[in-house]
């Protein structure tokens, strides 16, 4: 048996059974994990008010080789998570960013810039960064670091600038200069956009939340990004979905609030 002793974020907590939870957490060093914090469901739980999802741990579990799930013997608060979860659009934002993690990580393989980009997203929404930049900038970083979504310095085809444009071919995860994109469809995407994009792969999200962001601008990022999400996961994340459609039902906030996602 292997016992482990490491900061972590909790991404999923859900009710196993009667006594007990099954939580799904990110790791530095062995990426995503998933484990039983048995009794947690409990009246004296040792667990109780520790298991707040996208709250920064540090967590004690125990694996025996062969077993899927670990043993969580321990859960101590590092940074509590609730203020992000006071308002609807702060539960559906993290249940969205927490989605790629569990859907981007892999089990068992180093997670550390996952995990540095998780952390630093919620730092900085606990700190008052728009939710709306926050997770234009996280979700063009997970599809990034993922292979997916190269960075939007130079065209793939030729070697030319984007900052004058570019065009997002409709089944392609790349962008292309406009001369290379020629004669295919495809999203046109203005200099105005590419230069945010460019913007993001070299500033911090805390830095960039300084200034506002032109809403016209995120939404295109966030179609953009969902384009190239659905073509590599074959489908759309179901907390996507959900995010977009709730927020329209009550009035259309900003997060996911447009049709980013045609």
């Amino acid at each position: 048996m292997k016992i482990h002793d490491t900061e972590a974020l909790l991404l999923d907590v859900f009710d196993l059974d009667d006594r007990d939870r099954l939580v799904t957490f990110l790791t530095r060093e062995q990426g995503k994990k998933k484990g039983v914090a048995k009794g947690a469901r409990t009246k004296h739980s040792r667990f109780a008010g520790q298991l707040q999802p996208l709250a920064k741990v540090r967590i004690h579990w125990a694996e025996k080789a062969g077993r899927e799930l670990a043993r969580i013997n321990s859960v101590e608060l590092v940074r509590p998570a609730h203020r992000l979860q006071e308002g609807l659009e702060g539960i559906l934002l993290g249940a969205y960013l927490a989605d790629h993690m569990v859907e981007l990580v892999q089990e068992d393989e180093p997670g550390d810039l996952y995990f540095r980009l998780l952390d630093s997203t919620l730092e900085a929404l606990l700190s008052g960064a728009d939710p709306d930049l926050a997770a234009r900038y996280f979700e063009t970083w997970a599809l990034r670091l993922a292979g997916i979504f190269p960075p939007p310095d130079d065209c793939p085809g030729c070697g030319g600038t984007l900052l004058e444009g570019a065009v997002l071919p409709t089944h392609g995860e790349a962008l292309l200069c406009p001369q290379c994109g020629q004669g295919g469809a495809g999203k046109k995407i203005g200099p105005e956009v590419m230069r945010l994009l460019f913007a993001f792969g070299r500033m911090r999200l805390a830095a960039l939340a300084r200034q506002p962001a032109d809403p016209r601008l995120l939404r295109q990022i966030e179609a953009i990004n969902g384009q190239v999400r659905r073509a590599f996961l074959q489908k759309e994340l179901r907390s996507y979905t959900v995010l977009r459609r709730t927020l329209a039902e009550v009035g259309g906030a900003e997060v996911g609030g447009s049709d980013g996602g045609e």
